[in-house]
């Protein structure tokens, strides 16, 4: 199992750190001919959307990485990684790969709540501890997007086919459960895709 981590701009290299922990190659996505390699799943991490986006383009890789994603290649996305994915934003005319069908408000909780931490349900994960920096939150889902977690009442993770957004920063905590859920849908799509193979 390969993982590509983009790599321009943001909290890459933490993810890199738990990727390594628990035993999974990762590939740095800094360019065309690197979003062109084959891997097995795609982290977009945090940091600063509107950079990441213009870089993606400007790179050569925007295009062939949104390929790989509508294709079902799995993805986690993690606050600005959520951004990118999403369909719209609702307080932001920009657009990247729009391929989660999602409304993002982004710096959602504005500068009394910039950044805060706290422990809440992710799915069947039990309690996770999320760190908040300056995070998006999700204002609306369509349909076949499952919510998994909320925080006062705005959801902040979801999961969408081959898709995962969260609006906070798993790979700045100890806890390892998102990773392991991630890494659990690349395993899964790796078997089917072998089976596919086979027969």
């Amino acid at each position: 199992m390969i993982v590509g981590v983009l790599a321009v701009q943001g909290a890459f290299a933490e993810h890199e750190k738990i990727l390594k922990e628990l035993g999974v190659d990762y590939l740095e996505l800094r360019n065309g001919n690197d979003a062109r390699q084959n891997f097995d799943g795609l982290i977009l991490p945090g940091g600063e959307s509107t950079t990441q986006g213009k870089l993606l383009r400007e790179l050569d890789m925007f295009e062939a990485l949104q390929e790989k994603i509508v294709e079902g290649l799995p993805v986690l996305g993690t606050c600005a990684g959520l951004i990118l994915l999403a369909e719209e934003l609702s307080n932001d005319s920009a657009h990247h790969f729009g391929t989660l069908p999602v409304t993002v408000k982004r710096n959602a909780y504005g500068r009394q709540l910039g950044s805060f931490y706290t422990e809440e349900v992710v799915g069947d994960l039990g309690k996770v501890p999320m760190t908040f920096i300056r995070a998006p939150y999700i204002e609306s889902v369509k349909a076949g997007v499952e919510v998994l977690g909320e925080v006062n009442e705005h959801i902040v993770a979801v999961r969408y086919k081959n898709q995962i957004g969260l609006s906070f920063h798993p790979e700045l905590n100890e806890d390892r459960k998102i990773h392991q859920m991630f890494l659990d849908m690349v395993s899964l799509r790796d078997l089917q895709t072998w089976s596919q193979n086979v027969i």
